[in-house]
């Protein structure tokens, strides 16, 4: 079933927040991790595709500006790995994983998705990590298996890959062992016996806590 507008939630993880984009008048929304991840505090500023590539990496910024470019021609999904500046002008790398979401008569109206900031550093969190992983000891294969999977397609470090799970887990209420266990699967059945387009796995990471319910 397509995908409404309103399917992404609130974050919880620090390093994990959601954007939505709209084809047709070209509208930013922000999570308020987003907002902070640039350096606004919630609600000072409105997103625009202006100042969204104003804090593009000068490096990265045409090839942003490009594909934001091309999704708003063909209405696709907004995926990328660049560097944005914050407002006190701190680089950061951040991974845009991104999926298209529609109108009720089942046209692509926009893309919505996430950022993940893989700052390398980004946060001091081994003792955290440890802790949580600790509490689900006996039930830590199918997560490992799964951050495994996202560090390899995405190319994030083990700290990045449990935050985004751990955002997913909370975003759809669904627990973190049975996410990561339908993530897992959806993943290899979407890599089985073909190397695919990322755009693939953008949409079955997307999708998978449906088939987890």
């Amino acid at each position: 079933m397509p995908a409404s507008a309103d399917d992404t939630g609130d974050l919880s993880p620090q390093g994990v927040g959601w954007f939505r984009f709209y084809f047709d008048d070209g509208r930013w929304e922000w999570s308020e991790q987003v907002q902070r991840l640039h350096g606004y505090e919630p609600g000072a500023v409105t997103p625009t595709t202006e100042l969204v590539l104003s804090h593009k990496h000068p490096d990265d910024r045409d090839q942003v500006a490009a594909t934001i470019d091309s999704i708003t021609h063909t209405r696709g999904a907004l995926s990328s790995r660049h560097r944005i500046i914050d407002t006190a002008g701190t680089v950061r790398w951040v991974v845009v994983i991104g999926d298209q979401f529609f109108d009720r008569r089942g046209v692509a109206i926009g893309t919505h998705g996430f950022y993940v900031d893989v700052t390398p550093l980004r946060h001091s969190r081994e003792d955290a990590i440890t802790t949580r992983l600790g509490e689900i000891a006996d039930k830590r294969a199918p997560i490992e298996q799964a951050k495994g999977m996202l560090m390899l397609v995405y190319d994030l470090d083990d700290n990045a890959a449990f935050d985004l799970l751990s955002w997913l887990s909370q975003k759809n209420n669904i627990k973190l062992r049975v996410l990561a266990e339908q993530i897992a699967a959806t993943l290899r059945a979407t890599a089985t016996g073909a190397i695919v387009d990322k755009t693939i796995f953008d949409h079955a990471l997307m999708t998978a806590h449906r088939l987890a319910d």
